[in-house]
């Protein structure tokens, strides 16, 4: 008898003890909060599977490179639209992209000072990149399309793409110093004193890190947020979130390419 009970004990988890000594109504309710909470966690909390391209010895990730390609597509779609052919009296899109590319320059110059110039283009890239990928994620209806494994989100909801336009930023962040100083740019880990060298080169890796997850995190969040809403007052309360989803995305691509310029300066 005592060998039998250790068999049933061993085979029988904790949750279904427990739930066994409930009457059935008590039972019924207790498995369907468990459910509840079970999906809500896959839904919301859980990093659920990714859909992948196998390129020879590489796996890609298809998600990321499907919604950046979107967003490329109609930067490139609209700059050729509204400016292949340049009016002396500007045409609407003509005044619209002048007015970026001013607002880009005055920016620039601004953080940068008076030697700005060579670094608009990378600056207009990031900004525009980070500006419409954003919105994409509150006005395209990306969960319409279905993949085999996973679903779209905006580019910038990926940690992988975050990373990637980080790792560029540093990337610029070295050239503006060793085309400046060239290897004397080095000399600034040592400085006021060597022993601040470990603090000083730490401290440019933890920025690709800060820029990364705070445009991640935001970005992320806010898409939880109308989600939820959505899920649980769906007509009404969304709404006025999303129009703050859509300032917020702004204000991250600003905050973006203002610490690029940031530390560019540095």
């Amino acid at each position: 008898m005592g060998s039998n009970l250790r068999e049933i004990l061993d085979n029988v988890s904790y949750p279904e003890i427990f739930l066994s000594f409930p009457n059935a109504k008590e039972k019924k309710r207790i498995e369907s909060k468990e459910k509840a909470i079970l999906e809500f966690y896959q839904q919301f909390a859980c990093v659920g599977p990714h859909f992948y391209w196998q390129i020879g010895g590489f796996q890609i990730h298809a998600q990321v490179l499907i919604t950046s390609w979107v967003v490329i597509t109609i930067l490139l779609g609209s700059v050729i639209i509204a400016v292949r052919n340049p009016q002396t009296i500007p045409t609407d899109g003509q005044n619209f992209f002048e007015y970026v590319l001013e607002f880009i320059r005055d920016l620039s110059k601004t953080q940068i000072g008076e030697e700005y110039g060579p670094w608009v283009p990378f600056i207009g890239t990031m900004f525009l990149f980070i500006f419409v990928s954003n919105w994409s994620g509150a006005l395209l209806p990306w969960k319409i399309i279905e993949l085999p494994h996973g679903e779209l989100a905006a580019p910038t909801n990926d940690i992988n793409t975050t990373v990637a336009l980080a790792l560029l930023t540093s990337a610029a962040y070295f050239y503006a110093g060793l085309s400046k100083k060239g290897l004397s740019y080095f000399e600034k880990y040592i400085k006021p004193t060597p022993i601040l060298l470990p603090i000083n080169i730490l401290e440019d890796f933890t920025k690709p890190l800060s820029l990364s997850f705070r445009l991640f995190g935001n970005i992320l969040a806010d898409e939880l947020v109308v989600v939820v809403l959505v899920s649980l007052v769906p007509l009404v309360v969304p709404i006025p979130v999303m129009f703050l989803g859509l300032f917020t995305s702004g204000i991250q691509a600003l905050i973006f390419a203002t610490l690029v310029l940031n530390y560019l300066l540095t």
